[in-house]
């Protein structure tokens, strides 16, 4: 028997309606043609669209208070400019003032070079011949343009007369002190001619005897270079008849070859007396070039064999090179060949693969049906 009165639960059939209202909506959005082909969320859209219409409206409002704040600004700063350029005007005035009257120009202290009056304060030029400012430069006071022209007169005449005496004594003692140099001067010269003629004597006296002293000095040196020539041609002839000897019976010419000999070894030789080979010498030189030219060609023929050595392992190196890429061409193809029907084997499975689910696997098409069931709930 079946209890059909069972008391409904209230809080499940809550969440059972909640359900089927989001399926619904849920449906109603993912079937709506607009919203799947948009592909985006437009309530959020929509929300993001007001929320940036709300900031803009704030940025304006808030770009108008800085706006005002601004114009604020321009005429708080109009205000004190204008206040500046009064105080500027003010303290300009109130300086022209103070010069006006503390800096007059009368009291600078070069206004005389520019004073306008300066013809009309000045004094005249001359007030007097005993006036100090008449200087020598100044031109103001000239000879003959005195005054006193009687007492400049006398002056004059006076002045005159103190010159022409003065001059009279002054020839006169010049006459006197002439005639006082001549007699000094005819008595000192005729002293000078006294010494010059006691002068002139010794003078002559003492050439004759310096010419009898170089007389006998040059005999005296005539007779010592004639003794020393002497002494120096024999000393010649000596040193002359030693170096021939020297000479004649010296290693230079006796050809010895032992002066030949360095002192740095007997290996060594001294080129300006080396006088050549001993033939002893001669023949062991020639024997051991000969030995050289032996074991140079010793050397040539042991080079030669190795050199035809080294060609005939070339040689034979190159023909097992040959063979080798013979065989590897010949597995090569072989391989191809494996390979190509391999190939084929897994051609001829593919086709027949295709074949059995073209003809037995789906075999069966889809109709309107099938697609029908798509697209009916929402998830």
């Amino acid at each position: 028997m079946y209890k059909l009165d069972l008391p409904v639960d209230l809080d499940e059939a809550a969440v059972l309606q909640r359900r089927r209202n989001a399926e619904q909506q849920r449906q109603s959005r993912v079937f709506d043609t607009r919203v799947r082909t948009i592909g985006v969320d437009k309530e959020a859209l929509d929300v993001q669209i007001h929320d940036k219409k709300i900031q803009k409206e704030i940025e304006n409002k808030r770009q108008e208070a800085f706006d005002a704040q601004m114009v604020q600004n321009d005429k708080v700063l109009c205000l004190l400019d204008q206040r500046e350029k009064d105080d500027i005007r003010n303290l300009n005035q109130a300086i022209d003032e103070f010069r006006l009257q503390f800096q007059k120009k009368e009291d600078r202290r070069e206004f005389d070079l520019y004073d306008p009056l300066v013809l009309k304060k000045d004094l005249p030029p001359r007030l007097s011949d005993d006036d100090p400012r008449c200087s020598v430069s100044g031109v103001q006071r000239l000879m003959g343009e005195d005054l006193t022209e009687s007492n400049r007169k006398r002056e004059q005449q006076e002045q005159l007369r103190e010159w022409s005496l003065q001059q009279q004594q002054e020839w006169a003692r010049a006459l006197e002190d002439k005639k006082f140099s001549e007699s000094l001067y005819d008595r000192m010269r005729i002293e000078l001619d006294k010494q010059a003629m006691e002068l002139q004597k010794m003078e002559e006296q003492a050439r004759r005897e310096i010419c009898i002293f170089t007389k006998e000095f040059n005999k005296a040196q005539a007779s010592e270079c004639l003794d020393r020539k002497k002494l120096e041609k024999q000393h010649e002839e000596e040193d002359n008849f030693v170096e021939i000897t020297n000479n004649s019976e010296g290693d230079l010419l006796s050809e010895n070859p032992a002066q030949a000999i360095s002192a740095f070894g007997p290996h060594r030789v001294v080129p300006d007396r080396w006088k050549g080979m001993t033939p002893e010498q001669m023949k062991a030189v020639f024997d051991v070039q000969q030995h050289q030219i032996q074991e140079k060609m010793r050397l040539k023929e042991e080079e030669r064999q190795r050199q035809a050595e080294w060609d005939r392992k070339r040689v034979q190196e190159a023909r097992a090179m040959v063979l080798l890429e013979r065989q590897q061409k010949r597995q090569e193809r072989e391989l191809r060949k494996a390979q190509d029907h391999i190939n084929l084997q897994l051609a001829q499975a593919h086709k027949a693969q295709k074949n059995y689910l073209d003809q037995e696997v789906f075999e069966n098409t889809p109709t309107d049906e099938y697609f029908v069931q798509f697209n009916t709930t929402g998830r």
